[in-house]
């Protein structure tokens, strides 16, 4: 048993980054047939994406194909073609406080509306002197789960076989 508050439920997405967006929907829009759900734009993130779909229902991963609006700002969401993992969260207020209090070092910004339409927040690459857990060189969304998502991995893991 663990005193984890909070349980990662499954990816939520793969950010992709690039110069030019429109490089990268040839591979995985254009070639792989990934769907373009929506588009978002951040002067503060610097970011430029389209929001495409794998797979369908809860269960549906979001791919996202990003470019920088300035590629000489940060963040640089161009300069590590994998930018970032999400992952579902049941509950993102308790997984982050409960987090912090383990040491880990958030990114600037805190918990917010992502582009999705649900409340993420980043785990820095790199830990700090006061926050020494990091993604050891990977940024790590972390997006809060709705009820149906939360549902459906829970149906998955109770399931016979069943994680």
């Amino acid at each position: 048993m663990h005193d984890r508050p909070f349980q990662v439920l499954g990816i939520q997405q793969i950010a992709i980054g690039g110069a030019d967006k429109l490089k990268l929907q040839k591979l995985w829009v254009d070639l792989f047939g990934l769907e373009v759900t929506g588009t978002f734009r951040s002067e503060r993130e610097n970011v430029d994406e389209d929001i495409c779909s794998l797979g369908v229902g809860p269960l549906k991963v979001e791919v996202d194909l990003m470019q920088p609006l300035d590629p000489e700002k940060k963040p640089a969401v161009h300069a590590t073609p994998l930018n970032h993992v999400g992952l579902w969260i049941d509950d993102l207020p308790r997984a982050v406080e409960w987090l912090t209090a383990k040491g880990v070092r958030f990114a600037p910004g805190g918990v917010r509306r992502g582009g999705s339409g649900f409340d993420i927040c980043f785990v820095h690459p790199k830990g700090s002197d006061e926050f020494p857990v990091g993604g050891e060189g990977v940024l790590i969304e972390l997006v809060q789960a709705p009820p149906e998502v939360t549902r459906a991995f829970r149906a998955l893991a109770n399931a016979p076989g069943g994680a």
